[in-house]
């Protein structure tokens, strides 16, 4: 009986947290306005604003640390449920974000982003 009400109370506390986890992603899948995303952009340095995404470039010094840095993105980019389009050319990467399903920037975008710059920063140190 324990064991059975364990299963119980696991499959509320799932739903309970998809619950959560959907009305935070309603939320941030809100096409954000041009003055959003312009302040927005003001705090992320490097990053470009390219017509609905936001794309920066990241160099290191060679092949191995760029896929490294790639391998990298995987986890937050899973847990945040929003993942980037990403371009490698020997020690480049360059990493574009967008959210699809909303037609433009939304604050995924940005979230990430400030993320993935904070990777980046660790790994050069």
């Amino acid at each position: 009986m324990v064991y059975l009400g364990l299963i119980a109370t696991s499959v509320i506390l799932t739903l309970a947290i998809r619950t959560v986890a959907q009305e935070v992603d309603v939320a941030q899948m809100t096409r954000l306005s041009e003055q959003e995303v312009t302040h927005q952009i003001q705090s992320l340095p490097d990053w470009m604003l390219e017509g609905k995404e936001i794309r920066r470039t990241f160099q290191f010094k060679n092949f191995v640390e760029a896929i490294d840095f790639v391998n990298r993105l995987v986890e937050p980019a899973e847990m945040a449920g929003h993942h980037p389009d990403l371009a490698i050319s020997y020690n480049k990467v360059t990493v574009s974000l967008t959210t699809h399903d909303a037609g433009g920037l939304t604050q995924k975008d940005f979230d990430l982003a400030k993320t993935i710059s904070q990777l980046a920063a660790s790994s050069s140190n």
